[in-house]
Formats: C-alpha cells, structure tokens, sequence
C-alpha cells in the first residue's frame, strides 16, 4: 500500500508525500522549509524522520525550502549528479545521495526508478515508486512523453501527472509574453491539458486507480478544465472508472490524500 499527500503543486510551489508502512520519503521541496514541517506534520509525518529526500530537477518551484530544511533535520537527498552539481552552486550543503536515470535503486519499503524527462532543467526526471506491488508515478515539468517516459510509467495504479495549462487560454493571454509563451508550449516546456491527456490514455491499463492533475497554471488553466480534458479522453477506454483529481495550486488550499 502506498499512501500520497501533495503538499502544494504549482508554479509557486511543489511538494508531496508518499508514505508505505513506516517509511516517508518527501518528493520536492519547493515550499518553504516551515511549509515543509508544517505539511509534513499535518499529515502525521515528523520532518525528521523522512527516510529522503527525493529532487525532480533544481529549479525554485521544487527546490527552495532545501537548504533551510536539511540544515535543521538533517534529512538525506537523493538527486542525479547534474541536479546535485546546480544546487551546490547554490551553497545547497545536504547528504547527498547520486542516483543515475533509469537505475532503480531502493530506499528502505519503497523502490524507486528515476527516468528522463524533457524539460528545461539540468537533468530532469519523474519517478515511479514501488511497494507491494503497488506503483506510483510522478510525472510533471515535461514538455512532451517520450518512449521511455511512456514505457515508465505504464501499468502503475495512480499518476500525479503536470496538467500545466489550457492551450486557448495561454495563447489568449495578455500578461505573458511570446517568449514566455513558446518556452511554456516548447518541447522541454509544460504539458497541456489535451497533451496530458493523450498521455494518460496512452499509459492507462485496467490497473490504473487514481490520476492527480498537477502544476495548474492559476491564470491559464482551472480544474474544471484540465478534469474535463483527461476524463473526456479516458471515457469508454480500460481506465474509465479512474477517479481524477486536481491537486492544490497554492498552499492555502487543503492537502490532497490518496491511499493505493
């Protein structure tokens, strides 16, 4: 059994939990390192007793409560070395763990396998935790699902998958400029909403229980649309039963829980 709680998902912040038995591991740190014990504590976790740390890739939105939280809690971080290289740039000082992209590797009750993902980052990936048999996936900053994503992460039980933005809406935008734009819409950008969803009915098998829509643009995006896109795709296919949920966008908003 696996159990997640994402903490925050969006461009201000992103942080979730998965839990299996007496181990916690923290998927992110991109709230602050209050933030951090405060949501960890609120769903029954004391920060100091994470199993790790586990980074996507460096950027802000998943990384800036890190130095503050290893320095008080002592907790270990798992990254690949490029991610790991950036940070201490960044004077980020953490006990860090190497992991190498599509070399699973265990941390005590759950298995994990980091896989490639095509973003703007040093060396970006998505994760698939394992435990009992049960699989999860972490699927978010990508601007499209190569082979290996999609092999990855077929046949897991729930997906947290980036449903960034509502192609429409992004381009009808008038506080974005066209660079920020073709950046978002770019190959190493962010995933749409219909993009996401072609994606999740390509991975989807009878397995598949629990989909969680993450990284909504507030501006571009709504939880009623991205919803509306996946479960419109998935409708009549294997997954059509699949429950679909739109993780928090900003930390006011109450902590999502599943149990796989």
């Amino acid at each position: 059994m696996i159990e997640v709680t994402v903490l925050a998902s969006g461009s201000s912040g992103n942080a979730l939990v998965v839990r299996s038995g007496a181990c916690a591991v923290l998927v992110d740190a991109g709230l602050s390192a209050r933030r951090l014990a405060s949501g960890l504590q609120s769903c029954g976790v004391e920060p100091a007793s994470l199993s790790g740390i586990l980074l996507t890739h460096e950027h802000g939105d998943h990384t800036k409560g890190l130095r503050v939280f290893v320095e008080k809690y002592d907790v270990p971080v798992f990254a690949n070395p490029l991610t790991v290289d950036h940070l201490q740039r960044q004077g980020v000082v953490a006990r860090w763990n190497l992991f190498s992209s599509g070399s699973e590797f265990v941390l005590e009750a759950i298995g994990v396998l980091p896989f490639s993902v095509p973003h703007d980052a040093a060396d970006p990936v998505g994760f698939v935790l394992q435990s009992g048999g049960t699989g999860f996936a972490v699927l978010t900053d990508l601007g499209y699902a190569t082979r290996q994503v999609v092999e990855s992460v077929r046949g897991v039980h729930a997906l947290l998958i980036e449903t960034n933005h509502d192609e429409a809406l992004l381009q009808n935008d008038t506080r974005r400029p066209w660079s920020v734009k073709q950046r978002i819409l770019s190959r190493h950008g962010h995933l749409s909403n219909s993009a996401a969803a072609e994606i999740v009915a390509e991975v989807a098998t009878e397995s598949l229980r629990h989909v969680l829509l993450g990284h909504l643009s507030r501006d571009c995006n709504s939880p009623e649309l991205a919803v509306q896109a996946v479960g419109s795709r998935l409708r009549g296919g294997r997954a059509s039963s699949v429950q679909i949920q739109c993780a928090r966008v900003d930390e006011e908003s109450p902590m999502l829980s599943l149990v796989v």
